[in-house]
């Protein structure tokens, strides 16, 4: 009894410290966060690779991999953006030039926002589309620094998880030892649904998005239908943040008729319809969760946490949903055995 008192101690104590140290490395722990993710879906190919050669070198070369094809991917859009430039700035400047005429009010056009509410995100876009370089040498030190803290925690997670994952179980009080057992299976689960769930919406999204741009009739089709893929990869961005910049242009060129082929054919089919239905029904299948559910998870998620959020959200909820089946399951099959006993 006192073992498993003390057992139960331990692991709280160490929970608590984890809590504790979430909030005071809250910089980084988005990053720390998304390589624990990453080595979580990587263990099983790292253990198969360990079989024939040594963990330590399985783990550089997953962590290696994984960063070439982060590079390629980031290289590859930075050029894209490049040469595609000319487009952009001709959106922002004349987005920016009907901002600035006193004459346009985007309420005259049953458009539910205000010139402050269009200026501040054409500033944030603008920042992030057109003043990329500026805000990348801003930002260079921590940018640097949570690339680092990714990639370190992906190696190390990948070269030590086990041994971290025996250690910490090793004092889980039996009782807890199965819900730990199937909680660590559903949490293997749940992220490589929304891995793989994510990078198949973004493909998707730059093929639905072709006809919308030639329907829109502004040229550069490949161009804007990469930009909605590229905002739909990066959960704190998501389509529809293409789709209301190009929305704005219109709003600004007069074309009317361009706003609602972007609102209602880009926004919510392409936009909406994957993050509303596609993304819960595909991530809740695989872990047997209402898509209701997964959606409320994924949304608050991000909107709570960010980029890790986009982890955390559908991983907490199918946790609390698992812990609370295997609750209710536990007590039935004790009441089973109390039953026939009592007859």
């Amino acid at each position: 009894m006192k073992t498993q008192r003390s057992d139960l101690f331990l692991f709280v104590f160490i929970f608590i410290l984890f809590i504790f140290a979430f909030f005071v490395f809250w910089v980084v722990t988005d990053m720390v966060l998304l390589g624990a993710s990453l080595a979580v879906v990587l263990i099983p190919l790292h253990r198969r690779i360990s079989g024939f050669a040594r963990p330590a070198v399985s783990a550089a070369f997953l962590t290696f991999c994984v960063f070439g094809i982060l590079f390629i991917v980031t290289i590859g859009s930075y050029f894209i953006i490049s040469s595609n430039l000319k487009v952009i700035l001709e959106m922002f400047t004349a987005i920016g030039t009907w901002l600035n005429n006193p004459a346009t009010n985007p309420l005259d056009f049953g458009i539910p926002f205000t010139k402050a509410n269009m200026s501040g995100l054409l500033s944030r876009g603008t920042a992030l589309f057109v003043d990329y370089q500026k805000t990348l040498l801003d930002n260079l030190a921590l940018i640097v620094f949570k690339i680092f803290v990714l990639f370190f925690s992906l190696f190390s997670l990948l070269l030590w998880g086990d041994e971290l994952k025996r250690k910490l179980t090793r004092h889980v009080p039996s009782p807890f030892s199965e819900y730990v057992k199937t909680l660590s299976r559903v949490t293997s689960d749940t992220l490589y649904a929304i891995y793989v769930v994510q990078i198949a919406i973004a493909v998707l999204t730059f093929f639905i998005s072709l006809p919308v741009f030639y329907l829109l009739g502004y040229g550069n089709i490949v161009f804007l239908s990469f930009l909605a893929a590229f905002c739909e990869l990066i959960p704190v961005l998501g389509a529809s943040v293409a789709f209301l910049l190009v929305g704005m242009y219109a709003l600004a060129i007069g074309d009317m008729w361009g706003v609602l082929i972007l609102f209602f054919f880009g926004y919510v089919i392409v936009s909406c319809l994957p993050e509303i239905y596609i993304r819960p029904v595909l991530v809740g299948k695989r872990v047997k969760i209402h898509p209701v559910i997964m959606f409320i998870g994924i949304i608050s998620g991000i909107l709570t946490l960010g980029i890790a959020g986009f982890v955390l959200g559908p991983l907490i909820i199918v946790l609390l949903i698992t812990a609370y089946r295997l609750s209710v399951q536990e007590k039935k099959d004790r009441d089973e055995q109390v039953l026939p006993s009592s007859k």
